[in-house]
């Protein structure tokens, strides 16, 4: 019996195969178009425009870079790059998660393992920087939330947790067409590569 295809073909041309990824696989452009078409909550959310991951990704960039004193751009590009894996899988809300179980975040890790390897990053990251990028999105996910979700300040605190003020000063989160947000993605990554 012929196995079920697990490759997917990029706008690259690459070929990725989702259960045995490699590096050279890797395209910052795939990734940023592929982010940029996602849908976060599932695409509830108030606007004109879905709020994608990769708009979600810059995003937690910034909270990540505001967080630490001195940040390495190593670990800049590291939080734009946290949900990379999902310009493949998409973008699964925790419950859904939940429910699959543990095969999804296998699938996760492995491809964001091949991601991290392509841009010069180690394959796993340090735990502390781990710890912080998921603070940063947390607070990301309080102010998605609260200002597009339909959520109330209390319900989003009680799943997420309230974000430091002084973290979130000046931060909204903004809608833009998919062609936007790509380019920024890109460009973000791009800087930030230069830097290290």
């Amino acid at each position: 019996m012929a196995q079920p295809r697990a490759w997917q073909r990029m706008l690259s041309g690459r070929r990725l195969d989702l259960l045995d990824p490699t590096p050279v696989d890797i395209e910052i452009d795939d990734i940023a178009h592929g982010l940029a078409f996602v849908a976060r909550w599932n695409g509830q959310t108030r606007g004109d425009f879905a709020y994608s991951v990769a708009e979600h990704s810059l995003l937690v960039e910034t909270i990540y870079t505001r967080m630490v004193a001195r940040p390495d751009p190593r670990w800049q590009l590291a939080a734009l790059l946290h949900d990379a894996p999902e310009y493949v899988i998409g973008d699964m809300i925790s419950p859904v998660k939940a429910a699959v179980g543990p095969e999804y975040k296998a699938l996760d890790d492995r491809l964001g393992a091949v991601v991290h390897v392509r841009f010069g990053l180690p394959a796993t990251l340090p735990q502390a920087v781990k710890r912080k990028i998921k603070a940063a999105d947390r607070i990301s996910a309080w102010l998605e939330a609260v200002e597009i979700a339909g959520f109330t300040e209390d319900e989003a605190t009680r799943f997420f947790g309230r974000p430091d003020s002084a973290l979130t000063r000046d931060l909204s989160i903004v809608l833009r067409p998919p062609v936007e947000v790509r380019a920024e993605f890109t460009a973000r990554h791009s800087a930030l590569l230069r830097r290290f």
